[in-house]
């Protein structure tokens, strides 16, 4: 029998964090609520989550700090919650690390859809032998491989860890070499579900990917200045 997803709860205002739960738990999800950022970080490593739901303002250690030392050593998703509104605070909460943002008051089946689009994206379904159409769910160029099917890119023979939604950008842009995307499209394409940012949430995650991944003497994650982003082979 396959156990519940486990999701962590981080959330200083009990009644919040309660709601939040059960409607987790109404669609069979296993939760577990600490309610600052210290219980949070002890939480991570005992309680192992599947996914964080994660308060900015928390007493203490606030939320991008956790979120900060969780991506430090773990690639497990993180979603920010917040009712503060700025374009600063979701742009620096992507800078850290996080899979994806909810402001409060947020609609409850629009939270649990987000929760699931997120894991489905972490943990694909796994096959021991996929299909003719899953084995192109890979590209290859000198010295990189990116699997969109196991969630994986191997540089140089080493495994870089990324959240889900960097390794979707990069998938994206490398699976069509040499096209220009705008910023629009490629929000379009990997944070479609009526995401609220704005295009420099692309232009952090392209920030993430350079660091990660440096250019090499074939290929680059090049800008097209005034319009937006490809993958360039030389």
């Amino acid at each position: 029998m396959i156990g519940k997803q486990k999701i962590l709860i981080v959330d200083d205002d009990e009644n919040i964090a309660e709601l939040i739960s059960l409607y987790l738990t109404k669609e069979c999800f296993d939760t577990k609520i600490v309610y600052n950022g210290e219980d949070a970080l002890l939480a991570f490593d005992s309680y192992q989550p599947n996914l964080i739901l994660l308060d900015l303002m928390l007493p203490g250690i606030d939320g991008y700090q956790v979120c900060r030392e969780i991506r430090a050593r773990s690639s497990t998703p993180i979603i920010m919650l917040s009712a503060k509104g700025e374009v600063f605070d979701k742009v620096l909460g992507l800078e850290l690390g996080a899979d994806d943002y909810i402001m409060k008051p947020f609609d409850s089946k629009e939270m649990v859809a987000r929760v699931r689009a997120v894991l489905r994206r972490y943990q694909p379904a796994k096959s021991t032998e996929p299909s003719g159409k899953d084995r192109t769910k890979c590209v290859e160029y000198d010295g990189l491989v990116i699997n969109l099917t196991n969630y994986s890119v191997f540089c140089d023979g080493q495994h870089v860890e990324m959240p889900p939604k960097e390794l979707e950008l990069l998938y994206c842009l490398a699976a069509s070499p040499n096209q220009v995307f705008t910023r629009e499209q490629l929000l379009d394409r990997i944070w479609g579900y009526e995401y609220v940012g704005d295009t420099r949430t692309v232009d952090v995650h392209i920030k993430r990917l350079r660091e990660k991944i440096k250019d090499h003497p074939h290929w680059s994650l090049s800008t097209v200045w005034g319009i937006g982003y490809k993958f360039e082979t030389k």
